[in-house]
Parts: C-alpha cells; sequence; structure tokens
C-alpha cells in the first residue's frame, strides 16, 4: 500500500490539463468538425480518470491521514490539494473551502521562508477564478462576484510576492520549473470567468488581461528553454504544469479572438492549441510509461 501512502495530491493536475485540452477542442470543433471527437474522448477519459484517481486519494486520508495532513502543511504540495475540485461542477463547495483552508494552514504556521513561494501558490486563486464557468445553470450572480473578485484580486496579491521570489533567489530547482506555467491559469481563467460574469462594452476589459498572458507565455516559453539549456528539466508530475494554464490561455485566446472578430488572434489561438495538444501527448505519455515502470 506504499503507492497510497505516497500518492501525491498533484494528480489531479493531469484532471485539470486534461479537461482543459477537451474544451479547448470543443470550442475549435466549430472550424475542425473532427475535434468534436476529440473533445468527447476526452471528456469520457477525463471522467474515468478523475474516478480512478479519487480512490487513492481517499483512501490515503482513510488510511494514511497523518501522510496527507503532513502534505496539507506543506508550504509547496498543500496548494496542490485544490487541483481536486477545479473543473468539476460538483467541485465548486471543495474550491471555495481549500481556499479559505490552505490560506488559513499558512496563515498560522511559523515563518515560511520566501523561497518555498511559487506559481502553485495560484492554484486555490485559480479554483475560485474558474466557478463562474463551471455554473451552467442558474446561481445567484452574488456566488459569481464572490468567487471572481476574491480569486483574482487574492492571484495579484500572491503574484507580486512570487515575483520578488524570482527576483531574490536562485531559479527555482528543476522539479519545479513547469510550475512557471501556471501564471496562465489565473490569466486566462480570469478572462474567461470575466466574460461569462459581464456582458457589453465592459467585457472589452478583458482584452487587458489577456494581453498581459502573451508576456507571461512567451517568458515561461524562455525560461523553460533555459532550464533545458542550462540546468535540467527532467520528467516529473509537474510536467502537467504546462498543460491547464495553456489550456485555460488558449481558450481565453479564442473567446478574445471571437469579441474582437480578429483572424489574427485566431490564428494564435490556433498556434497555442497546437502546442497544448503536443505538451498533454508529451506529459500523458511519459506519465503512463513512469507509471508502467514504477
Amino acid at each position: 500500500m506504499k503507492w497510497i501512502k505516497e500518492f501525491p495530491p498533484s494528480w489531479f493536475a493531469s484532471v485539470m490539463g486534461t479537461g482543459a485540452l477537451a474544451i479547448t477542442s470543443k470550442m475549435l470543433s466549430q472550424d475542425y468538425p473532427l475535434l468534436l471527437k476529440v473533445a468527447k474522448m476526452l471528456a469520457y477519459l477525463n471522467t474515468f480518470l478523475f474516478i480512478v484517481l479519487l480512490i487513492p486519494w481517499i483512501l490515503r486520508w482513510l488510511l494514511y491521514r497523518e501522510d496527507a495532513l503532513r502534505d496539507l502543511y506543506h508550504p509547496v504540495v498543500s496548494h496542490f490539494y485544490g487541483t481536486i475540485a477545479i473543473v468539476w461542477l460538483i467541485g465548486v463547495a471543495m474550491t471555495i473551502g481549500f481556499s479559505l483552508l490552505i490560506p488559513y494552514v499558512m496563515f498560522t504556521q511559523g515563518e515560511i521562508d520566501t523561497k518555498t513561494l511559487g506559481p502553485a501558490w495560484f492554484i486555490p486563486p485559480v479554483g475560485l477564478i474558474v466557478i463562474p464557468m463551471t455554473c451552467f445553470y442558474k446561481v445567484d450572480p452574488a456566488l459569481l462576484y464572490f468567487s471572481w473578485g476574491s480569486g483574482f484580486f487574492l492571484y495579484l496579491a500572491l503574484f507580486s510576492m512570487v515575483m520578488l521570489r524570482f527576483i531574490r533567489h536562485e531559479p527555482m530547482p528543476c522539479g519545479l520549473a513547469p510550475s512557471i506555467w501556471i501564471n496562465l491559469g489565473p490569466i486566462g481563467a480570469g478572462a474567461s470567468s470575466y466574460l461569462a460574469i459581464v456582458k457589453g462594452e465592459l467585457s472589452f476589459l478583458v482584452v487587458f488581461l489577456w494581453g498581459f498572458g502573451i508576456w507571461w507565455f512567451l517568458m515561461a516559453v524562455m525560461l523553460t528553454l533555459y532550464y533545458i539549456r542550462k540546468i535540467s528539466l527532467p520528467y516529473s508530475l509537474a510536467w502537467w504544469a504546462f498543460i491547464f494554464p495553456l489550456g485555460a490561455y488558449t481558450s481565453a485566446t479564442l473567446k478574445v479572438a471571437s469579441l474582437l472578430n480578429s483572424s489574427t488572434i485566431k490564428g494564435f489561438g490556433v498556434f497555442l492549441y497546437a502546442m497544448l495538444f503536443v505538451l498533454w501527448l508529451l506529459t500523458g505519455g511519459r506519465t503512463v510509461i513512469h507509471v508502467v515502470r514504477r
């Protein structure tokens, strides 16, 4: 039962990533009909994956609660607990719960080394930001304003702290390098959720948020190449940090292209989708290989 005892909560990042790819595939199926079948297959695969991963997640809390709690108090690993609830409608309550619990744990601990700060801290705010996109049924608008407002401004506060960590300290360990891409998550999801809430002229404000995403996308590419050339980028579950954030930003790009009726932005969105699909295949393939071997 060692694999249950050591089961990391970051496994659900694979569910987030596969879900993001399914959503963007569905969006592009209007132009490329074959992608509709791809989207459906990914949705079925993701449901199966979620159920399979949920079993050891629950068993770990039942059989190895001390280990699960230790991860909950870890300054990096704890934030990945929020991945279990993101993208799933039933996870709204869990998302709100983890968005309060994880910061509470951080606030009530002793001094936390600023070197442990990183984009993984954006995961709980992302969960809140995503809620307006998952509430397809009629809900009180107050829930949507609460989730987007609290999630986005939490992200802004944490973003300044993470930028300080990047400036003051050496690069993050190579095992955490893919988490650099997580910043595209709140940017992309923030843009899409904003459009889901706000209509009319105020919709155009989202273009500025999307524009910042271009800068971070280029920075993420540059830093990833730096790790490949100068340090190392070995496979780990952290590779799934490439997928959901890029998927969220791809979705936002396609929505902005429709909003502005821009063929240039639409082409950029198609490019991002192709990149997303390749990274999903590469990461998924490496994950399967490592599961079989270990």
